[in-house]
């Protein structure tokens, strides 16, 4: 224990796991995505088992063994992300000295992804419709920013936070910020009335995507305002909060850029898929930008 103690309290360790489990929820997010563009997402019918009466998936003709493989390699994934939320929870109880604050924001990332499974699980057994799709998506963004959040705190101290910039740049930042979970929630309203809905036989929203297309690059539009208005006010900052912006600028056209493409050639899958990744690492920019436009001194215990 007390070799473990030692491990954990170095901050080079701290920080390459809390990068890690960074990474982990993107990219369980993406699995995700493939799952349902694939159409995989009821090759595992059941839940937590793959198929009746087994863990694995079985040779079933009419499932298919490449469907079943798909969805049940996330499924491996979503537990590899699992350990790795373990690991970083249990980092940071045994670290010395012990943070409060960075304790809580580990022990989202275990809490989130077992939410994520009965979530995923309780999706499955409802047979992939669209709603419980979007509800098993959302949370995947809150995650990749606590997650962000996690890894920034690895580094700073556990005193009050203290803003680097005006607080109109402050409340631009929460504007922006509600203005990306709006851009979300609606490009899951796209999703739920497009093609790809994780299995040929799941029913799809009954609006028009097109007008739901529209909404979700309406708010798109105004996200992008606010960034340009962002970029303005930082610049002259320069630093760190700076270098995050163009991150993150770049995270939004790339994201703009391939949903205006895929939309026009019909949704291939690998653009889908992209969209997703995508727009997770737009959700981690932004949190990137967050917590480098303020900083924590050390607490007197500390």
């Amino acid at each position: 224990m007390e070799i473990f103690r030692r491990w954990a309290s170095n901050p080079a360790v701290q920080r390459r796991v809390a990068y890690a489990v960074v990474a982990a929820q993107i990219l369980v997010a993406l699995g995700g995505a493939v799952v349902r563009v694939t159409g995989s997402g009821l090759g595992c019918p059941t839940w937590p088992q793959c198929t009746p009466g087994s863990l694995l998936p079985t040779d079933d003709p009419e499932l298919g063994q490449l469907h079943q493989w798909i969805e049940f390699g996330n499924r491996l994934l979503g537990a590899g992300v699992g350990l790795i939320s373990a690991l970083v929870f249990l980092v940071a109880i045994a670290a010395r000295p012990r943070r409060r604050r960075l304790i809580l924001l580990a022990s989202t990332m275990p809490l989130g992804v077992l939410a994520q499974g009965v979530i995923g699980g309780f999706t499955v057994l409802m047979g992939l419709r669209w709603w419980t799709v979007a509800l098993h998506f959302v949370p995947s963004a809150v995650l990749v920013w606590c997650a962000v959040l996690l890894a920034r705190a690895v580094g700073e101290g556990d005193g009050p936070a203290e803003s680097l910039v005006p607080r109109p740049v402050r409340a631009l930042l929460i504007t922006m910020t509600g203005t990306l979970a709006l851009l979300l929630v609606s490009g899951t309203l796209v999703t739920g009335a497009g093609p790809h809905a994780g299995d040929a036989r799941t029913s799809r929203l009954n609006l028009p995507v097109t007008d739901l297309a529209q909404l979700h690059g309406d708010v798109l539009c105004l996200f992008l305002g606010l960034l340009i208005a962002l970029g303005f006010v930082l610049r002259p900052l320069s630093g760190l909060a700076w270098r995050r912006y163009r991150l993150l600028l770049a995270a939004v056209l790339s994201q703009a850029t391939i949903g205006i493409v895929q939309y026009r050639l019909g949704v291939p899958i690998v653009l889908a898929a992209l969209h997703v990744l995508l727009a997770m690492l737009t959700v981690a920019a932004l949190a990137g930008v967050w917590v480098a436009t303020r900083e924590r001194a050390p607490t007197p215990s500390s």
